[in-house]
């Protein structure tokens, strides 16, 4: 076994999710959960999610060797510091969050002298809460950890054998890497969804309700990530704001290329940017990261309207 007692502080989605996979692939292991929200606490322990739901966080995570915290990025000190008193002396820290660098220096700072070794698991709905999660969350996605320089391998190789445990593909990066990566990939299109919804929104008094009356896949899917927790995200903008703003600004240069494209009728360009993206978009689908069945594997009854999408009940 990679450890013998994993606690969780935070049970929402990834952090249930977390529970359930871990009680399915390694029942061995035992499993403690915190939630600073009183009625998700409850919740836990009404659904059997871990061995002991705990009434603080302290209590949770005496005598474990793996402690994750799965709290938005905005209350990893906060997180730490609550547990500082109580952590074994071996024990492996790690977490959850959507950017590295800013969660690495929050928690060294409250935890000097602890075995920190960061993580982000790149899985996710846009539901969230203790009932939302499910074993098999992190089957086949990817779980990038960013340790430190200097680190001891032999507590990354182990955090990487729990999460290969739970079904994850494992990648080690830098964390100022990690975070100009999943600017691109996850931070900035959230950013957009939250737009153009918004757009939508503002312009509902003039459409008269037409744009959620007829809205195509497009907008439909955009809605689907702007569902999204608004707690975390907002957390993740301002601790990956140095990574978001340099991709930002370079998708406003190239949205303006586009509108000279359309605006001068520069079929080509516009064609061969089409063509790579859709390329790209295959290359996905060919590494398992989603599905490549007809409407993005959504099911759909003889009347025609959309169940709900089969991502999200795997």
């Amino acid at each position: 076994m990679a450890f013998r007692h994993v606690a969780i502080i935070g049970l929402g989605l990834i952090g249930s999710s977390v529970a359930r996979a871990t009680r399915r692939a390694l029942p061995e292991v035992r499993i403690t959960g915190h939630d600073a929200d009183a009625g998700v606490r409850e919740t836990a322990a009404r659904i059997g999610l871990a061995d002991a739901i705990c009434e603080t966080a302290g209590e949770a995570v005496r005598g474990a060797d793996l402690v994750m915290l799965c709290v938005p990025v905005g209350a990893m000190a906060a997180a730490a510091g609550g547990i500082a008193d109580d952590l074994a002396a071996d024990v492996v820290i790690t977490d959850v969050g959507g950017s590295k660098e800013s969660v690495l220096a929050a928690l060294r700072g409250v935890l000097p002298d602890a075995v920190i070794v960061p993580g982000h698991p790149v899985a996710g709905t846009e539901y969230s809460g203790p009932e939302a999660g499910f074993a098999t969350l992190f089957r086949g996605r990817w779980c990038i950890l960013t340790p430190e320089e200097a680190s001891d391998p032999a507590p990354v190789a182990r955090l990487r054998a729990f999460w290969e445990a739970l079904g994850a593909n494992v990648e080690i990066m830098t964390p100022r890497h990690h975070d100009l990566v999943l600017a691109v990939t996850s931070h900035v299109p959230h950013l957009i969804a939250y737009s153009i919804v918004g757009t939508a929104s503002d312009l509902e008094e003039v459409t008269q309700s037409e744009v959620i009356k007829f809205s195509a896949g497009g907008f439909r899917d955009f809605t689907r990530i702007a569902a999204s927790d608004p707690t975390m995200w907002r957390d993740v903008f301002l601790n990956n704001r140095e990574a978001v703003l340099e991709i930002l600004q370079r998708l406003t240069e190239d949205v303006t290329m586009l509108q000279r494209a359309i605006r001068w009728g520069d079929g080509d360009t516009l064609f061969d940017l089409f063509t790579r993206t859709r390329a790209i978009r295959r290359s996905i689908i060919a590494q398992g990261q989603d599905d490549a069945a007809a409407d993005f594997g959504r099911s759909h009854g003889e009347t025609g309207n959309a169940a709900s999408d089969s991502m999200l009940t795997r």
